[in-house]
């Protein structure tokens, strides 16, 4: 979903739907009223996004079981495994877990509730149970789950196969058999369960699993597993590794049908589809003016955004980034991310604003040998202590009182006053203040890549 999302700010930290974001969507629709206790979550995700799971976890006041942190990804079945054996250290092997996509859009919580309520269960009695998804139209891009005839207690049926992504004939021919649910990657068992499954048939996942949470070390609010144990593990779905090969065991695989206006939204379309829409089908965010416009996605994040006699169409508009592209198309936005990646291009990776744990920094204009940027850092919050070998640095304070280090001495800046820093002299930043810090930074050397930082001392653990 380029321009939007970026490798280092992917769908699920978006606000896409609603004010929040669909990772916080998917914490919070868990706060409903349920007839069985949710213990707060436990997120696995990348080193890479661990501040941004703090950060949004704290916008909601919401607390956390452990953040686990893949040091690589090894797909959805190592990631569970760890997240199995850390619930079965701090709580039980016989504790339920809900494996849940953090980037999925449910509409009908309380449909999403009773379908928990119903899984859980099946789980207590040992069950593997997956969420299948009742399907609104024959789908091409899902893989199915093709559930019993014979219903168990309770509206739980039992899996008789799962299948792969269909061709359309064999998509429309599953969809009118009604024996079909898309599989939408959602699972309810007990760490016990996955983790006996997984010994039987995957030993090599879950002894690399082991021993990366044995090796384990706490950073600040994070569980960082070893970079060495954890790659000795199979690169493998849950789905070939667990699933599948439960029907080889005596674990019985179950499939409870999920009808709660559930969608992937894993394209522009089906955000169009997912949002609500205008008398016109337009489905809008940010400034827009249109005229004869129908049935569009517009996007804007800065300016305004006109649109004159269009029709099914996407445009997003960002600060770096503008794109037009036919709906029906809109899957192929992969392949110019893919030209921007073999090129060397930046613009597949970031957004020109980018999140720090300190705060963020804005690039608003760059050219030869220089780049100049809005930094804002939070109240409290401390950037680095660092070095550049190939730029120096000048600070103009816009808003905000700035305590600087600067070589051997320490300087309060307040607004309208500035400060150099020289290539190669040691520095940082701090807001002492209450309110949000803001300077503007003019860099000048022969390179000015982020990776030129030479870091002595961080509180927030980076390299």
């Amino acid at each position: 979903m380029w321009p939007l999302t970026r490798k280092l700010y992917p769908k699920q930290f978006l606000p896409l739907i609603s004010e929040q974001t669909m990772f916080q969507e998917t914490i919070t629709r868990l706060n409903s009223s349920y007839s069985i206790e949710i213990s707060p979550p436990v997120i696995v995700c990348n080193t890479d996004h661990r501040f941004l799971v703090a950060e949004q976890l704290q916008e909601l006041k919401i607390g956390h079981c452990g953040i686990l942190l893949e040091p690589e990804g090894r797909n959805t079945a190592p990631a569970i495994a760890v997240a199995a054996l850390h619930v079965s250290n701090i709580e039980s092997s016989e504790a339920l877990i809900l494996i849940l996509p953090a980037d999925h859009v449910i509409s009908d919580k309380d449909a999403f509730a009773k379908a928990i309520e119903i899984a859980a269960k099946a789980a207590l009695k040992g069950d593997l149970v997956t969420f299948g998804v009742v399907p609104t139209h024959a789908h091409t891009g899902y893989g199915y789950i093709k559930r019993n005839e014979n219903t168990l207690d309770g509206g739980v049926f039992d899996v008789e196969e799962f299948v792969e992504k269909p061709d359309s004939v064999t998509a429309t021919s599953y969809f009118e058999s009604g024996d079909y649910l898309w599989n939408g990657g959602m699972f309810l068992f007990k760490s016990a369960t996955y983790l006996k499954v997984l010994e039987e048939f995957s030993p090599e996942i879950i002894s690399a699993c082991r021993l990366s949470m044995e090796r384990a070390e706490k950073d600040l609010d994070f569980i960082r597993l070893d970079e060495k144990s954890f790659a000795l593990s199979p690169a493998i779905s849950i789905d070939y590794a667990v699933i599948e090969k439960a029907f080889e065991s005596d674990v019985k695989v179950t499939v409870v049908p999920l009808d709660a206006g559930w969608n992937d939204v894993g394209s522009w379309r089906s955000l169009l589809e997912a949002s609500s829409k205008d008398e016109n089908g337009n489905a809008v965010h940010g400034e827009i003016k249109s005229v004869d416009t129908k049935n569009s996605l517009l996007h804007c994040d800065q300016g305004i955004l006109a649109t004159v006699g269009i029709e099914d169409l996407i445009i997003i508009r960002t600060s770096d980034a503008v794109l037009v592209a036919d709906k029906n198309r809109s899957e192929d936005v992969k392949l110019i991310v893919e030209e921007l990646r073999s090129q060397g291009r930046p613009q597949h990776i970031l957004h020109r604003k980018v999140s720090r744990p300190w705060g963020t920094y804005d690039c608003v204009d760059e050219g030869d040998n220089f780049k100049v940027k809005r930094i804002a850092v939070k109240p409290g919050a401390k950037l680095s202590i660092q070095s550049h070998k190939y730029r120096a640095e000048h600070w103009v304070v816009v808003k905000g009182t700035a305590t600087i280090i600067r070589g051997e001495e320490i300087l309060i800046l307040n607004k309208n006053e500035s400060t150099y820093i020289p290539i190669g002299m040691k520095h940082s930043l701090q807001n002492h203040g209450d309110i949000m810090l803001e300077i503007i930074e003019v860099q000048s050397g022969t390179y000015l890549g982020e990776d030129d930082i030479v870091r002595y001392e961080d509180e927030y653990g980076r390299a």
